[in-house]
C-alpha cells in the first residue's frame, strides 16, 4: 500500500487541476486512496456478492460515464482475498482493463507484491499496457517496468530509483545486481498462490495436532473449496474432515469451489462412513476428480463469450446469444496449465471409461435441483493418450456448452436465478462397473428416493422410500426412455409391481441396456440379449427371471427377494434422510461378486424437492349443482390437492393422431406460445391434457415438447389414447419427474378404455376456443388444441380438482359460481 500510494495521489491531483474527474472504485479492506471531494467520485462496491455482479456494476459505471475518463481501483489482491482465488480477479483485470481501453480511459490498478500465483500474474501482465514492479530498499523507492506498450527508450526496461521528486534509470551493474540479488526482483521460483498457501497452512495444521487451528483451517478451506451455502456448510461441518478436504485439493484441477454435486457425492458417502462398522467395505470407494469453478469463468472469458453472460441477467434478453454462445463453446480453448492437469488426470485413470459431470453452484441444493438441466457426458477413453486427451476436451465444452441451453437459462430465469453467480464446476468419476467382453456396464444402477410419490397400492409406505433399477448404466433411469421401461419397486413392498400379470410385466419390463461401448470407443445402446450375448460374464441369475417362457425379462426378482440390497437401500435412504433433515434423492450402482456380496457405489445425493403431506381428498358428492368432466384411476403422482382450476388445455387425441410428424412438432411449439403468453401478466392456474407422453422425444408417442415449454401448468394429464396402448410411465426419479414435483406439477393419467375413467369430450369440444386470442394466426390447429376457460360457459362456473395420490384419483367437476372457489 505505502508503494501504491506515491502514484495514486499525484495523478488524482493532477486529474482535478485539469478539469477532468476520478471516478475511484473502493472494494478492499485498506484504508482508502483517495477522499471524496472535488472532482473524486467514489463507488463503494461489495466483493462478496460474487463475481459476476461485481464486474457488471464496474461496467455499468463506466457505460454510463461514456468515453474518456479517470478511474482508481484498490488494490487487486483485495478481491483474491474476498473471492478466495487467484484466478478470478485475473479474470477480472482480463474483462477491465480491455474494456476501459476501448472507451479510452485511463485506470490505475494495484497488486500485491510475491502474494499471488503465476498465472493470475501472467494473465494481468498479458493484458495491460503498463505494467511497473515497484518495492523499496533502504529506504529508498524502486520502479521496475516490466512492460511498456508502444514505447521504448535505451534505459526503458531497466532498474530506475525513485529519489527526491526525481526518477532516474540506475546505470552501474553493481547497485543493480546489489539490490535485485536480495530477493526484490522477479526471477527463480515464484511464490505460492492464495490457493496453494491455504491448502499448505492446512496439510500443517493437521500434522500439528492443535484442535483449534485444525478447526480454523477445515473453516478456512471448505469456504474455499467446498461450499459457501450455509444449510451445506452445516452439513459438510458435520460430517466431513479436515484430512477429507485436503484431499479434495489434491485432486483438483484448477481453483474455485467443487460445485454442488460433487458436495452431495462427497457428503453423503461421509455420512454413512461416520456410522462406523455399519456400512465398512459396503462402499465402492471413488477416485474421483474435481475441476474447479474458476476454470469454467477463465474459458468463458479466454473465449470471448463474458459479454453473452451479461445479456443472460436480463429476463427480457437472457436468451439473445445463447445458441451461438454454445457454439463457440464447443470449439474453445482452455490454458496449456489445465490441458496439462487433464492430461495428468488421464494418466490416472489408464483406459478405464469415466464420466464428466456437471456440479454447478447451485446445482443439487437445497431449493434448486437442476436435474438434467446440464449435460454429462460418458468417455469411453479408448485409443491413444492423444486422442483419449481430445475426447476429454470435447466432453469439459460439451458439459460448459449446456449451461446456454434453453432449458438451463428457462429454468434460472423461473427461479429467479438470473443475477446469480452459477459457475460451472465438474465432477469427473471413473465410471462403476467392469468388463464384460467389450462391453463395460455397472450390473445394477438406479435413482432411490427417501420418500415415494407414488403410491399405487394401499400397502406401500411413502415414507419407506422408492427405487427406479435398471441393468447397466444409470441413464435410462435419470432420462425418461420412450422406447423402454425400467423397474419401479416401492422398498417396503418390493415384491408388490404397479403392473399385474405376466403379459404386463413382460410388456413394462426393460428391454434395452444402456454400457460403455469398448469396441467402438462410445456409449451406446443395445437389446438387452444382444448385450447378454457380448457379455456372456454378466451374472444374469440375479436380474433376470428364471419363468419358463420364451426369453428372459428383466424382472430383478432374485435380487429384490434373495439378498439384502432393498433393506440396504432402505437403510441408506433413511441415515441420509435423517442427516440432511429433508427427503433425499440418491443415484447409485451396484456390482456383485460371485459369492454374492455386492459394492454400493452412492454418485450423487441431494435434497428432494417434494411436499410429503397431503390434505385429505374427499371424493364424495359435490355440496352444490355439479358435472364431472374428467374423472381418473391409476397413476397419480403428487401431493393431495383441492383447488380451482382456471384454464384447460386440450390436445384433442383424434385430432393429433392424423398428424404428420412435422405437423405434431409445430403443434409442441405453439402449446409453448399458449403457456406462455408474452403480451399478458396472467397466469391462470392450467391443466394441459392430450393423448400419450408428455414430453417425449417421439412424436409418435405423445407430444413433443420441452418441460420449459409446459413449466406453468398447475396439472398435467396424459391419456392413454396412443397407439399400441402406450402406457403412462410415472417416469420415478427421471429429469422430467423431478421438474414436475419441483414445480409441484400434479401428474395423472386417465385410461378411457378402463372402468372408473372418462372424459366429456363433447364438453370441451363445445366450449369456446381462446386459442386464436392467446396465439393471433393460430387458427389452423383450433380443431386440434382447444383452449377453454370455466368463466366462458352461461352462468361462469368453476372448475374444481380434486386428486390423490393414496387413492390413485382424480376428479375434475364443473362447479356452479354459487361456492368458495379458492
Amino acid at each position: 500500500m505505502a508503494d501504491y500510494e506515491p502514484f495514486i495521489r499525484p495523478w488524482c491531483e493532477q486529474v482535478v487541476a485539469s478539469g477532468g474527474r476520478v471516478t475511484y472504485f473502493r472494494f478492499a479492506d485498506h484504508p482508502p486512496l483517495a477522499a471524496p471531494g472535488p472532482g473524486i467520485d467514489i463507488h463503494e462496491l461489495d466483493a462478496e456478492e460474487g463475481f459476476e455482479k461485481f464486474v457488471s456494476s464496474i461496467h455499468r459505471v463506466v457505460q454510463e460515464a461514456g468515453r474518456g475518463g479517470f478511474y482508481l481501483f484498490d488494490m487487486l489482491s483485495g478481491l483474491a482475498e474476498k473471492w478466495r482465488s487467484d484466478r478470478m480477479f485475473g479474470s477480472f483485470f482480463v474483462l477491465t482493463c480491455p474494456f476501459l481501453y476501448d472507451v479510452g480511459a485511463i485506470a490505475y490498478f494495484g497488486l500485491g507484491r510475491g502474494c499471488h500465483a503465476a498465472e493470475a500474474e501472467e494473465a494481468i501482465t498479458g493484458t495491460a499496457q503498463v505494467v511497473m514492479d515497484v518495492f523499496r530498499h533502504d529506504g529508498e523507492l524502486y520502479i521496475h517496468p516490466l512492460k511498456v506498450q508502444g514505447r521504448l527508450s535505451p534505459t526503458m526496461y531497466m532498474l530506475h530509483a525513485w529519489t527526491g521528486g526525481e526518477v532516474k534509470p540506475v546505470l552501474d551493474s553493481a547497485t543493480v545486481s546489489f539490490i535485485m540479488t536480495r530477493g526484490l526482483g522477479r526471477g527463480g521460483a515464484r511464490p505460492a498462490g492464495l490457493w496453494e498457501r491455504a491448502f499448505l497452512a492446512g496439510e500443517e495444521a493437521l500434522a500439528s495436532g492443535d484442535r483449534p487451528r485444525q478447526d480454523a483451517a477445515f473453516r478456512e478451506l471448505t469456504g474455499l473449496a467446498v461450499t459457501r451455502d450455509p444449510r451445506m456448510q452445516a452439513l459438510a461441518g458435520a460430517h466431513l474432515s479436515l484430512g477429507g478436504v485436503l484431499e479434495i485439493g489434491r485432486r483438483m484441477i484448477g481453483t474455485g469451489l467443487i460445485g454442488g454435486k460433487s458436495v452431495g457425492m462427497l457428503v453423503s458417502r461421509a455420512v454413512l462412513e461416520g456410522k462406523g462398522d455399519e456400512w465398512k467395505g459396503r462402499l465402492e470407494p471413488h477416485d474421483s476428480f474435481y475441476v474447479g469453478s474458476d476454470v469454467y469463468y477463465s474459458f468463458v472469458v479466454r473465449n470471448g463469450l463474458w459479454w453473452v453472460r451479461e445479456r443472460q441477467k436480463n429476463p427480457a434478453t437472457f436468451l439473445d446469444g445463447a445458441e451461438t454462445a454454445r457454439e463457440r463453446m464447443l470449439k474453445g480453448s482452455f490454458p496449456e496449465p489445465v490441458v496439462r492437469h487433464f492430461a495428468g488426470m488421464l494418466d490416472y485413470f489408464g483406459q478405464s471409461p469415466v464420466i464428466v459431470r456437471s456440479s454447478s453452484l447451485l446445482e443439487d441444493n437445497y431449493g434448486n435441483a437442476f436435474a438434467g438441466k446440464y449435460d454429462s457426458v460418458f468417455l469411453a477413453n479408448q485409443g491413444s493418450r492423444r486422442k483419449r486427451l481430445e475426447d476429454l476436451l470435447e466432453g469439459v465444452r460439451r458439459v460448459y456448452a449446456s449451461t446456454m441451453s434453453e432449458a438451463a437459462l428457462r429454468y434460472r430465469a423461473q427461479r429467479g436465478l438470473l443475477e446469480r453467480d452459477e459457475q460451472m464446476a465438474l465432477l469427473i468419476q471413473r465410471v462403476s462397473g467392469r468388463m464384460y467382453g467389450d462391453v463395460y456396464l455397472p450390473q445394477v444402477s438406479g435413482v432411490a428416493l427417501s420418500y415415494n410419490p407414488w403410491v399405487w397400492s394401499e400397502y406401500i409406505e411413502p415414507e419407506a422410500g422408492v427405487m427406479r433399477l435398471v441393468l447397466g448404466l444409470g441413464t435410462r433411469a435419470v432420462d425418461r426412455s420412450d422406447d423402454d421401461y425400467t423397474r419401479v419397486v416401492a422398498l417396503n413392498a418390493p415384491e408388490r409391481r404397479p403392473e399385474h400379470g405376466l403379459d404386463r410385466v413382460r410388456r413394462y419390463s426393460q428391454r434395452r441396456v444402456d454400457f460403455i461401448d469398448l469396441k467402438a470407443d462410445r456409449f451406446s445402446s443395445g437389446w438387452f440379449d444382444e448385450v447378454a450375448e457380448r457379455g456372456p460374464d454378466l451374472p444374469l441369475d440375479l436380474f433376470a427371471s428364471s419363468q419358463s417362457v420364451p426369453g428372459r425379462l428383466l424382472t430383478f426378482e432374485k435380487l429384490l427377494t434373495e439378498t439384502g440390497f432393498v433393506a440396504e437401500m432402505r437403510r441408506m435412504l433413511e441415515v441420509l434422510r435423517e442427516a440432511y433433515a429433508h427427503p433425499v434423492e440418491t443415484e447409485f450402482t451396484a456390482n456383485f461378486t460371485p459369492d454374492g456380496r455386492h459394492l454400493l457405489n452412492l454418485v450423487q445425493c441431494r435434497p428432494l424437492q417434494v411436499r410429503t403431506a397431503g390434505t385429505g381428498v374427499a371424493f364424495g358428492a359435490a355440496s352444490v349443482p355439479a358435472a364431472t368432466v374428467l374423472e381418473a384411476r391409476g397413476a397419480v403422482v403428487g401431493p393431495d390437492r383441492e383447488e380451482r382450476i382456471e384454464r384447460l388445455v386440450y390436445v384433442v387425441p383424434a385430432e393429433y393422431g392424423r398428424m404428420t410428424e412435422q405437423r405434431r412438432y409445430a403443434l409442441a411449439r405453439l402449446l409453448g406460445r399458449v403457456m406462455h403468453p408474452r403480451d399478458t401478466g396472467e397466469r391462470p392456474r392450467t391443466m394441459i391434457l392430450g393423448p400419450g407422453r408428455w414430453g417425449t422425444t417421439t412424436p409418435s408417442l405423445g407430444i413433443p415438447v420441452s418441460f420449459a415449454e409446459i413449466s406453468t401448468a398447475s396439472c398435467i394429464c396424459e391419456i392413454v389414447a396412443m397407439p399400441e396402448g402406450l402406457v403412462p410411465d410415472v417416469s420415478l426419479g427421471t429429469h422430467f419427474f423431478n421438474e414436475l414435483i419441483e414445480m409441484d406439477i400434479l401428474y395423472f393419467a386417465l385410461f378411457p378404455d378402463k372402468e372408473g375413467n372418462r372424459l366429456d369430450e363433447p364438453l370441451l369440444l363445445g366450449a369456446p376456443n381462446r386459442l386464436a386470442e392467446l396465439v393471433p394466426g393460430a387458427g389452423e390447429f383450433a380443431g386440434a388444441v382447444r383452449v377453454v376457460d370455466p368463466a366462458d360457459f352461461p352462468g361462469h362456473p368453476v372448475l374444481r380438482l380434486s386428486a390423490s395420490a393414496l387413492a390413485q384419483k382424480a376428479v375434475l367437476r364443473l362447479e356452479s359460481s354459487g361456492v368458495n372457489a379458492e
